[in-house]
């Protein structure tokens, strides 16, 4: 027979009589895991506070493409721009925004890839939940996005100094900057797997930079080189950004054409992405 009387202290609790009494054993649940873009995005957000306290990179960063901007533009003036059915306005601002890309994202993510390679930051981050793209991509968010910004203040401060007209295709001119951002990441990783140590990596990029700014039509347009030298030039891997880029102003791009500067730029993309999935260096380089 069971006793229905409370137990004194606590009130209208059933007491059972005869019955031993059992205490459930708390039950424990895994964490839940967190999904790739949290991962990346909390990476990320490390890397710039890193970033913004590091004056010295944020200032070359923000600084540098507009200086090298306003000289380009005076040694520009005596280049034969009908030539090219360009305007000092049309060569310029894409070039510039080129330019950001280059210096802000290309130039700077070489050394952050570098360094937190020597400091043993991307092994300890290896032995977590994160993967080796999530790594890569988290490490390179501060750099796009300061890229990004770039991009915008080249085109808000070089544009109206020089009376740019509106973009006659602005598609093309997104395509450009999305595709160039991709580019810059995948190339400064593959040139991260050839830099040994820091202070090499302010030297290793410069092929590449050099390359860009001179071969690749950001301030002096392939159309004015010779036959030749136009086409080696129009297969370096800033070439097919700078032709969406300017397009995006000029409208002067057909379909074809547009396909074949994307496929370009993939396939340089693509190229230095299987450079880093095969050699890229996890620790320091000894």
């Amino acid at each position: 027979m069971t006793d229905t009387t409370t137990t004194p202290g606590t009130p209208g609790a059933p007491r059972t009589s005869g019955t031993r009494r059992t205490t459930a054993r708390p039950t424990t649940t895994a964490a839940p895991r967190t999904t790739a873009r949290a991962r990346v995005v909390s990476l990320g957000r490390a890397e710039l506070t890193l970033l913004v306290r590091n004056k010295a990179a944020l200032t070359y960063a923000l600084l540098l493409p507009g200086s090298l901007t306003l000289s380009m533009t005076t040694f520009t003036s005596d280049i034969d721009l009908d030539k090219a059915g360009l305007s000092l306005a049309t060569l310029v601002l894409p070039g510039s925004i080129g330019l950001a890309l280059i210096l802000a994202v290309y130039m700077n993510l070489v050394g952050v890839y570098v360094i937190r390679r020597e400091e043993l930051v991307l092994k300890r981050l290896r032995a977590g939940e994160l993967t080796d793209p999530e790594i890569l991509a988290g490490a390179a968010l501060p750099a796009v996005l300061m890229g990004l910004v770039q991009c915008v203040l080249m085109v808000a401060a070089v544009g109206p100094s020089l009376d740019a007209p509106m973009p006659k295709a602005p598609h093309l001119a997104v395509l450009g900057v999305a595709a160039g951002l991709a580019l810059m990441v995948a190339l400064a990783a593959a040139t991260a797997v050839y830099t040994k140590t820091a202070e090499s990596a302010q030297l290793t990029p410069m092929p590449v930079m050099l390359v860009s700014m001179l071969a690749s039509g950001l301030f002096v347009p392939l159309d004015v080189m010779p036959d030749r030298v136009a086409a080696v030039c129009a297969w370096a891997p800033m070439t097919p950004v700078i032709d969406l880029l300017r397009a995006g102003w000029t409208g002067g791009m057909g379909a074809g054409e547009v396909l074949k500067a994307l496929a370009t730029a993939a396939a340089w993309t693509a190229l230095a992405g299987w450079t880093v999935r095969r050699r890229f260096p996890w620790e320091p380089r000894r």
